[in-house]
Formats: structure tokens, sequence, C-alpha cells
């Protein structure tokens, strides 16, 4: 009796194992079956991440979804990309006569000196141009524009350079005073030269970043940038090949 349960217990533990690995197998062949299935629908998949910048390009959705980015990013309608900060002179030479012209009194040239500081952006809600070419994204940004300038009236100094007893002085100082911020959004665009390319290649840099963080293959490709008031567009880009 016991030899018989033994035998019997011996049977069930070698259906078991069998039962354990027909399943197994089972499984094996089902997933050797699945693997083919899941890496042709990866590979669609990735080959439609692929097309997703090609597509954004020739349906116009890309320059749309370039300012919706660049405004959350910058959390402004304006994308600043330079502060220059400079120590400025301004100078105002008043000149005066009397007896209708005919007596000419003594030049009055007050300097004012004070730091200023001024920060340089571009508008996102100003038209925006992207277009694809080859491994390119051309792009043709609005002109570079400046905020107020920024002077510390902290440390702003007044210095008469040539007076005269004949002349107040004072009003010739209040006059230059009242006059300093003007003078000073005319220096900020005289100032765009120094700030322009420092402007295209952070520029530049942006696009690319959204690029890349809003497609599969955005490594393979490089942002060129003019701006809209530029006389002259920089020569056609050089070709970038795509990575292997």
């Amino acid at each position: 009796m016991q030899r018989r349960w033994r035998l019997s217990a011996l049977s069930i533990a070698i259906l078991t194992l069998i039962g354990m690995l027909a399943g197994a197998g089972f499984y094996l062949a089902k997933r050797a079956l699945d693997v083919p299935q899941q890496l042709a629908r990866q590979g669609r998949e990735a080959l439609q991440d692929v097309r997703r910048l090609a597509e954004a390009f020739r349906t116009g959705s890309v320059t749309t979804s370039f300012t919706s980015y660049a405004t959350v990013v910058s959390g402004s309608s304006y994308l600043q990309f330079a502060t220059l900060s400079q120590i400025e002179l301004f100078e105002r030479r008043d000149s005066t006569t009397l007896l209708w012209g005919q007596l000419a009194l003594p030049d009055v040239v007050v300097e004012a000196r004070m730091p200023v500081a001024y920060t340089y952006y571009l508008d996102l809600d100003q038209p925006w141009t992207l277009r694809l070419v080859g491994n390119t994204v051309l792009v043709t940004a609005p002109r570079v524009q400046c905020n107020t300038p920024a002077i510390d009236v902290s440390a702003l100094r007044f210095e008469v350079r040539e007076g005269s007893v004949f002349r107040d002085e004072t009003v010739v100082v209040e006059s230059l005073r009242s006059g300093l911020t003007a003078m000073a959004r005319l220096r900020a665009r005289q100032n765009i030269g120094l700030v322009r390319e420092v402007g295209r290649r952070r520029t530049e840099q942006f696009i690319e970043r959204w690029i890349v963080n809003g497609y599969s293959d955005g490594a393979a490709y490089r942002a060129r940038v003019v701006f809209a008031d530029e006389p002259v567009s920089p020569g056609p880009p050089a070709p970038i090949p795509r990575p292997q």
C-alpha cells in the first residue's frame, strides 16, 4: 500500500513537472511570436516620431509650437538674451546770446556719469518664420529690441565741465537730467550691434534645444537665425550630416 502511494505521488510530481514545462514552452513560443510584432510596432512608432518634425513644417504648425514653447519657458512674450552694463557719460553744451544775438555768453558744459543696464530681447508676438532645408532650420526672427534702460540713480553724478559767472549752471544741469532717459534709449539702439551676434547664438541654441526636447530626431538638426532688420542675410548654411 505504501509502495502504491509512493508511485502515485511520483506520478503526480512527474505530471506536474510536464505541465510546468509545457506551460513554459507555450509561454516562450508565444513570446517568440510576439517579439517580431513588438519590434515592428516599435519601429513604426519610431518612424512616425522621425517624421514629426518634417510633417510639422509641412503643416505650418511648427512656428506656433515654437512660440508657445518659448512663451512658457521665458515666462513672458519676450525672449531676453543679453544684458549690457556700461558706465555712460552724457554731455550737454548750452549756448545763449543777449541783445538779439549780438552778444554771445560763454557756453556751459555739463556732464552726467552713471551706470546703465540695457536688456535686449526678441518679441515672441512679432512674426517668426521657420523653414526646414535639409537638416537646417532657417529662422527669420523679429528685430532686436531693448527694454527701458535701467539707470542707477544712486550712482548718478553731475560735473560742470565749463561754467560762467554770467550763466545759471543749475538750469543746464536740470535740463540734462530731464533728458537722460531719452539719451539712454538712443544709446541702447546704438549698442544693438554689440549684442546682435550674442543674440543670434543664444536664439539658435534656444531653438535647437526646443527641437531636441520636442522631436525624437531633433539632435540631427541645427538652427540658423537672421533678424528681420538685418540688411543682408548670412550666407547659405553648410550642410550638417545626420549622425550614423
